[in-house]
């Protein structure tokens, strides 16, 4: 129980003051004529990014097909390639992307007849030529991704938890492993046959699939992390260039991002945890690290950036809001990001308003006040708690659904408020200034 405490304290350290900026808006497309899906509205998906013949080419998923952009001239951008979804309509939700040695391979998690397509974008930005369009391997998957330097195609949540691919012929993939030690895996990252998997309820593995290259050969498992601190579904991540952080997102309301210690499979821990900083109820989907920066587009609270190079104090440094609505309460806004265009435009997919190139290299400024500790103690509390930040005059508490518990407004001086019959249990809360949220976190009572 020790551990645990002491690791939810970790959970409850904030983002630091910093002045963070709001990027610039280059190019926004979106086709009204599209039909949203009839489980939550959304005609776009997920989002990749390519480098083509001296052309940048931003391409986003939609409840139609594929969409490729020639964005070399933000300004200027066009759509200059459509592919047809094989399953099209209002059952579509999810497309996914990932690109190997000059073709893009598409699936879709909906469906009976959706398939893998297999794109050649060598001529972009003219054209492009399907060359593959067969449900012969598999009818869906929910996400891949490609392991460039082994040439395997990782089939996530497909017909098995996931599904190995050999891609040495790219337009003929061979299956070679079916992997069911989960559940199922919701997304992987793999580099090097090491594979990081995001295994919903199942937590995070890592598995070595280096003698995975006949039906009968069994992977190794190098670690696993299934108790976290806000551990929910466990649903993707990405790993740092020097394959010492990993951060993880759970795909639940008001869960935070966790930045995890993976340089030794033996001993992984994390380091710190984090969110947007804007509604109890925030969500991160699909985050990517580049470099230093970790990019992740939230549910409702557009892009955000943060600053990882201390993977224990997390950063945020730029924000672009691409869904106006307030409520976080359903799945809406940003769904996928890519940062690797050489222009450092950033490419983003909003689920109800469609694709954004966005520019973070400069911006508006504005400061965020947060604390780098949170300004409540003792944590965990067990018949009250103590607020000593001198600048807010409001506290508010929220349950897991986002509801309120508590509205009080306090003084300058230290403050104390009594738990009453609050059972045992993970609670949200927000501190204000003249109605603006200054600091937010959790409060953990047993």
């Amino acid at each position: 129980m020790n551990k645990i405490i002491l690791i939810v304290t970790i959970a409850l350290i904030g983002i630091s003051s910093n002045a963070q900026q709001t990027g610039t808006l280059l190019y926004n497309w979106q086709d009204t004529t599209l039909m949203g899906s009839w489980a939550y509205n959304n005609t776009y998906n997920e989002c990749w990014g390519l480098e083509v013949n001296g052309s940048e080419i931003a391409i986003i998923g939609s409840t139609d097909g594929t969409h490729f952009f020639d964005v070399t001239d933000p300004a200027n951008a066009t759509q200059v390639a459509y592919v047809a979804g094989t399953y099209q309509g209002g059952g579509v939700i999810h497309r996914d992307y990932h690109d190997f040695q000059g073709y893009l391979y598409v699936v879709c998690d909906e469906g009976s007849s959706s398939t893998l397509q297999i794109i050649d974008i060598s001529t972009l930005p003219d054209s492009v030529t399907t060359v593959y369009d067969s449900n012969a391997l598999f009818t869906k998957s929910h996400n891949i991704y490609i392991d460039t330097a082994t040439a395997k195609l990782y089939a996530c949540a497909s017909n098995t938890a996931m599904d190995v691919y050999d891609l040495h012929i790219p337009t003929a993939p061979i299956l070679i492993y079916s992997y069911n030690g989960v559940g199922h895996v919701h997304d992987a990252f793999v580099r090097n046959d090491s594979a990081y998997l995001n295994c919903g309820n199942d937590g995070f593995r890592i598995m070595d699939f280096s003698n995975v290259n006949t039906m009968g050969d069994q992977p190794t498992l190098l670690g696993s992390l299934t108790s976290y601190p806000d551990a929910g579904y466990n649903h993707s991540g990405w790993l740092s260039d020097d394959g010492a952080v990993y951060v993880m997102q759970d795909e639940n309301h008001g869960y935070e991002v966790k930045i995890l210690d993976v340089s030794d499979f033996n001993n992984i821990s994390v380091l710190s945890t984090f969110s947007s900083g804007v509604d109890p109820q925030s969500m991160a989907h699909n985050g990517i690290i580049k470099g230093d920066n970790l990019y992740i587009p939230y549910y409702h609270d557009g892009l955000r950036v943060f600053d990882i190079s201390d993977p224990t104090n997390p950063i945020q440094t730029w924000e672009y809001d691409t869904y106006a609505p307030s409520s976080h309460a359903s799945y809406k806004g940003a769904w996928g990001v890519y940062p690797y265009l050489s222009s450092g435009n950033i490419i983003v997919s909003d689920m109800q308003t469609g694709l954004y190139i966005i520019d973070v290299t400069s911006g508006t400024a504005h400061t965020i006040e947060k604390n780098l500790k949170p300004s409540i103690y003792p944590i965990p509390a067990t018949n009250h708690i103590t607020i000593t930040n001198n600048t807010a005059n409001n506290f508010t508490l929220y349950n897991s659904l986002g509801a309120k518990l508590m509205d009080v407004a306090i003084s300058k001086n230290q403050t104390t408020i009594k738990r009453g019959n609050l059972a045992n249990g993970l609670y949200f809360y927000s501190l204000n200034k003249g109605g603006e949220q200054i600091e937010s976190g959790r409060v953990l009572f047993e």
